[in-house]
């Protein structure tokens, strides 16, 4: 079952397993950005009201809004 990154809290962790609906060019930049599909996160920040998230992936901090974080299909893991 694929879940958002927004379903989140703070210190859960996550396995990116694809991608829904974002056009090419910016899955691509998600792709730059080492959030390749098998990829473990982490949120280790939430925004007063929700926009940004900070997650921790690949050894680095990475913020997206909403509509970014949104393209993202993720699977929460324990």
């Amino acid at each position: 079952m694929s879940e958002k990154l927004k379903e989140l809290a703070i210190g859960d962790m996550a396995v990116v397993t694809g991608y829904t609906g974002s056009n090419r060019s910016y899955r691509q930049k998600l792709l730059s950005m080492g959030l390749t599909p098998g990829a473990r996160l982490s949120v280790t920040r939430v925004a007063p009201l929700g926009d940004p998230v900070e997650i921790r992936v690949r050894g680095f901090a990475l913020s997206l809004r909403k509509g970014e974080a949104d393209a993202l299909d993720i699977r929460k893991v324990e």
